[in-house]
């Protein structure tokens, strides 16, 4: 029907598709759809679009993003420096180390050089009045021979039988050997010679070598090394 109450034709309704004319109240108002109504429009970008200003927070977040890269870096570059310097402290360490030990082995061998060269020399003598007389066998100051051979030893000092001339008895008298002791690097006399220059005391300290050449003592850095028999 029409407005005024009249009812619509046949034909009218043709004219307007088969419908309700515009307007009718029988004819509710159909919606639009939603996809043509409000539908978002797709924009794109070239080189001639204009770039967007960055938000207040994405400029924020940018700003803390490059702090954290800087304080990466940073702290990568000290714990390099750190590195370097712990190896630069243990390479000075072991260089000093070795330098010392280096320097240790240089003074000591340089030690053992010159106690070799003034070490004093041990050897039996004659004990005249507590002074060395003269240079005897070494077999004198030995203590086993003395035993086994008529003679005997005490306090340091050993004392072989004198025999009457010309025989193998006994006098009944004694003559008392002692070890005697060179000065450093004085060679021992010959048997039978003055022992002049030597001492019945030890020397401490010094390197002490027999008369076949084998140290009974060691000298340097406080090392004694005792062989043999000593007579004082």
């Amino acid at each position: 029907m029409t407005e005024d109450g009249k009812p619509v034709a046949d034909d009218d309704r043709q004219q307007w598709g088969g419908g309700n004319p515009p307007g009718d109240p029988e004819q509710p108002a159909q919606p639009e759809s939603p996809e043509s109504a409000g539908r978002g429009r797709i924009r794109y970008q070239d080189e001639n679009t204009t770039p967007r200003e960055p938000t207040l927070a994405e400029q924020r977040a940018r700003i803390a993003a490059e702090k954290r890269r800087e304080e990466q870096h940073s702290a990568e570059l000290a714990a390099a420096e750190a590195k370097t310097k712990r190896r630069r402290r243990i390479m000075i360490g072991g260089g000093a180390t070795v330098g010392v030990v280096a320097l240790v082995a240089a003074m000591y061998s340089a030690s053992e050089i010159s106690n070799e060269a003034n070490a004093s020399q041990e050897y039996c003598a004659t004990d005249q009045s507590g002074q060395p007389g003269n240079r005897d066998q070494d077999q004198f100051c030995d203590e086993n021979y003395v035993n086994t051979h008529g003679g005997y030893h005490s306090g340091g000092m050993f004392f072989m039988p004198i025999f009457l001339p010309g025989t193998t008895i006994p006098s009944g008298q004694h003559t008392s050997y002692r070890y005697a002791y060179t000065p450093a690097g004085v060679s021992a006399p010959p048997i039978g010679s003055p022992a002049s220059g030597s001492s019945f005391t030890k020397p401490s300290g010094s390197t002490i070598k027999d008369s076949s050449g084998k140290t009974i003592q060691r000298g340097g850095f406080g090392i004694n090394n005792k062989s043999g028999s000593s007579g004082s």
